[in-house]
């Protein structure tokens, strides 16, 4: 797998979640048919600057080694976003709450949960970069 083309994909789809949410909460908020009222804009911008944080450790990252032991602390934060927003999706959409979009963000979701989690718990690029021959 090519971490750098993952890196770079987490980054932008966080990035721009991260712009939208901090720019356009109550736009984002009508959208998605919650009401725009109260604390929630507040909360929402507040996720977005999470987002797009994440999105700027994930860019910086990119050219780094990532799997095994190399970047462990991010490919192991990036892995628990994605699934526990997957598991957050997957309970919303089996309660009723969901809709088309948050159907396309699960699959998104899910689909950087499990490449985060082949280079947290698989052997990840850096794996065989770090092969060493016994041989001398």
């Amino acid at each position: 797998m090519n971490t750098r083309i993952l890196m770079t994909a987490s980054s932008l789809f966080l990035g721009l979640a991260g712009l939208f949410a901090s720019f356009a909460p109550q736009e984002l908020l009508t959208f998605l048919d919650s009401p725009a009222a109260g604390l929630a804009p507040v909360l929402v911008q507040l996720m977005g600057a999470l987002y797009f944080s994440y999105a700027l450790v994930n860019w910086a990252a990119k050219d780094s080694l990532i799997g095994g032991i190399y970047s462990r602390p991010v490919s192991l934060g990036n892995m628990a976003h994605f699934l526990i927003g997957a598991l957050v999706l997957a309970k919303s959409q089996s309660v009723g709450l969901g809709n088309g979009t948050t159907l396309v963000l699960l699959v998104v979701y899910v689909v950087f949960a499990v490449l985060f989690g082949g280079l947290v718990f698989g052997r990840g690029a850096a794996g065989k970069v770090a092969k060493v021959n016994p041989a001398g």
